[in-house]
């Protein structure tokens, strides 16, 4: 079979279904993208340094090895036409190697922005899109010399925090000191705590030929710096914030130069005011609801996009609720060892329930475990059976 082939009407080269795709990254993401990228009929190959995790169960081929490892790096490069990335926080340094062997999406500059947070900041401001009130924090000087507006105010290091790690409240100075020095001095973000109404957030998939195609608006709900909850339906309401969200998503993917699957996080103030919060360069949680509610999911997106072939549509099929699953559940009330959830009982309270669980061996609290999808004719009954799944799993009840 032919390793590539080329696409008449949009002058772009594709990889053909039956060639290899690779992944930088073992996590869920990461096996999500397999399932699709396999329905689709490619192969793939994963680098993970870890041997048990989610991806590399289900990948046609694992190559263990860290992500910067030149063996290993070259390996992949020499098996697959063209490599993505699961999570932020593989090296840039790698992503730019590869690209000198084959297609890379996103590209190492992309990457590297995002993967700073002063570089994000201070990239999304010089777009003409708000940000929130920070400042950027490399010494315990710059943080005494910070404005007294950005206090309270959330304390974040400028690399490798997720989830609501590497993250402290602070309300004084005492405070956010107490905390850089806990960060061990790193560069940090200081960012002034404002009037949150919700969280919004915007997928969107851009490929090679420039085509951009954006999936609905995701409304999220986060507890303890974890997506908790995502809920998405055509809706008049709040239509100006969406609009205006979707146009600085894409304003962001074309100024990064971004091609791939890209998730960019808003604030929604109680004022009526729309700030970025974050951009993630892959797939995000708040886009697992695309996996039973569209007519492409944002993975089966991701796979399209590298491969080079033609963007799905997004539209939604139906209001969606999506639950995060957390290894909490599997240690109710004061169990000690871990009880595996119910869930016949889980799916019997709503039929238009899907579960999607990670494959991960070891259940711990915060430890992110799978997530179910549940659609409905109407937002208030796909929320309706949402509540009632969440009863039946001990999990909070859907916001």
């Amino acid at each position: 079979m032919s390793r590539t082939s080329h696409d008449s009407a949009t002058g772009l080269a594709t990889i053909p279904p039956g060639n290899w795709l690779g992944l930088l990254g073992g996590g869920q993401l990461g096996r999500m993208f397999c399932h699709a990228a396999q329905a689709l009929g490619y192969k793939v190959a994963v680098l993970d340094p870890a041997s048990d995790g989610p991806a590399a169960m289900v990948a046609d081929r694992h190559i263990l090895a860290a992500y910067d490892d030149p063996d290993g790096l070259a390996e992949l490069a020499s098996l697959c036409r063209a490599i993505t990335t699961e999570f932020e926080n593989v090296p840039a340094d790698s992503m730019h190697a590869l690209s000198a062997r084959c297609r890379v999406s996103p590209a190492a500059q992309a990457v590297a922005i995002v993967q700073d947070r002063i570089a994000e900041k201070d990239f999304i401001a010089a777009q003409g899109i708000a940000v929130a009130p920070h400042a950027a924090i490399r010494s315990a000087a710059e943080l005494r010399a910070a404005p007294d507006s950005l206090f309270p105010g959330i304390l974040k290091v400028a690399r490798l925090g997720y989830d609501g790690k590497g993250q402290a409240r602070v309300r004084t100075l005492d405070e956010a000191l107490e905390a850089f020095a806990g960060f061990g001095g790193v560069p940090c973000v200081l960012e002034a705590l404002l009037p949150l109404d919700y969280e919004i957030s915007v997928v969107l998939a851009r490929g090679f030929d420039d085509s951009v195609v954006v999936f609905p608006v995701a409304r999220n709900v986060h507890r303890d710096g974890i997506l908790a909850v995502s809920t998405v339906a055509d809706s008049a309401s709040h239509a100006q914030y969406h609009a205006a969200a979707t146009h600085a998503a894409q304003t962001i993917a074309k100024g990064l130069g971004y091609y791939g699957v890209l998730c960019v996080e808003f604030f929604v103030l109680a004022d009526g005011s729309l700030l970025v919060n974050e951009i993630a360069p892959r797939p995000h949680n708040s886009g697992h609801y695309t996996m039973n509610a569209c007519v492409t999911s944002q993975f089966e997106q991701q796979a399209r996009a590298m491969a080079g072939l033609p963007l799905g549509s997004a539209r939604l099929l139906a209001p969606a609720v999506m639950l995060n699953i957390l290894g909490d559940i599997w240690f109710p009330g004061d169990v000690t060892a871990p009880r595996e959830p119910d869930w016949a009982a889980a799916l019997a309270a709503a039929p238009n329930a899907k579960l999607h669980l990670y494959g991960k061996r070891d259940a711990r609290r915060g430890r992110k475990m799978g997530h179910i999808n549940i659609v409905g004719d109407t937002l208030d009954e796909a929320q309706a059976a949402a509540a009632r799944v969440a009863a039946v799993l001990g999990m909070p009840a859907p916001q």
